[in-house]
């Protein structure tokens, strides 16, 4: 393919950012009829449609791609700048990533206290579920992202963090009303909290009771009961099951302290679920990019568990 005039390519960012062509015209002091004829250039080049012309305008799946490019290209050109000096006036720089829930309440607000800020760095924290953290990864609206997916979204890097560690709890008022017998049978009609509809940790410690019950056998499909709870944030998730509205599994470093102090109780103390973290980051040669790449995985080195076998694969952190 032919080279990529920068000048398209950054008024495609401008036109997916603004969402409309005039808009971007607005943003870039020029026509609208230049903005047009820009991407119509650049989508002859590239031999692609690059843009869905609806209301805000989206880029296609090919048009992510420049979108990325345009991104990585601006940061490249702001730590040039300030490398050479010519940065005065710009203001810090801005670190777009995306985190799940869990991570969030716990261990990775501690973490970005370790950031250098000489020269100042802005962290804009985007809290997604993992299915889309790589979307925004693809999409070029994050940097970076703490995700379960060891794979690579196109041109970023994956490196492994460690497991973070849940336990299944209830409060013991719960427990002694509905998990008196068959721990797998009592929570399958039990009612549970649970984070949003994509969240699987409960139902996956019900199916890891089930397959040991069968010998191993995958069997049928089970899950947790229909009596479930949604609460959508990591400290409500929490208190919800304090509060004994449900059962559900709450990361080691919420449910610890409560354990000791009796507002919970272990439902299985040896069964802990395990589910991998990776990080996740464009292939940009950016310092500050790099720094804090460095302080999240030393931070992930202390707050989380060591890789190692029993990971659930698959299975997303809220």
């Amino acid at each position: 393919m032919d080279e990529l005039p920068l000048d398209q390519v950054r008024t495609l960012l401008a036109v997916v950012d603004e969402g409309t062509f005039d808009a971007a015209a607005a943003a870039l002091h020029v026509t609208p009829s230049a903005v047009s004829q820009r991407v119509k250039a650049l989508e002859q080049r590239t031999g692609r449609v690059l843009l869905m012309r609806t209301k805000p305008v989206r880029a296609t799946e090919s048009g992510e791609v420049v979108v990325r490019f345009a991104r990585q290209l601006a940061r490249l050109e702001r730590d040039a700048r300030a490398e050479l000096g010519m940065a005065e006036g710009t203001g810090p720089v801005r670190l777009p990533i995306a985190v799940n829930a869990d991570s969030l309440a716990t261990w990775f607000l501690p973490a970005l206290t370790r950031v250098p800020q000489d020269p100042p760095v802005c962290i804009e924290l985007h809290r997604e579920d993992e299915s889309h953290t790589t979307a925004l990864l693809r999409e070029g609206q994050v940097m970076a992202a703490v995700t379960s997916s060891p794979d690579p979204v196109a041109g970023c890097s994956v490196r492994m963090l460690g497991l973070a560690r849940y336990l299944p709890t209830a409060s013991p008022a719960f427990a002694a009303r509905y998990l008196t017998g068959e721990l797998e049978r009592d929570l399958r009609a039990a009612p549970t909290i649970v984070f949003d509809r994509k969240d699987d940790l409960q139902d996956a410690f019900v199916r890891s009771l089930a397959r040991d019950a069968a010998g191993g056998e995958r069997g049928p499909a089970v899950g947790a009961g229909p009596v479930r709870h949604y609460v959508p944030t990591s400290e409500g998730f929490r208190d919800a099951v304090v509060a004994g509205l449900g059962w559900g599994v709450v990361p080691e470093q919420q449910a610890e302290p409560l354990v000791r102090s009796g507002e919970l109780v272990l439902l299985a103390p040896r069964r802990p679920l395990d589910v991998p973290l990776y990080w996740q980051q464009w292939k940009l040669d950016s310092p500050a990019l790099s720094t804090v790449a460095r302080v999240v995985a030393a931070a992930a080195a202390e707050a989380l568990r060591a890789p190692g076998p029993g990971g659930l694969a698959g299975v997303a952190p809220r």
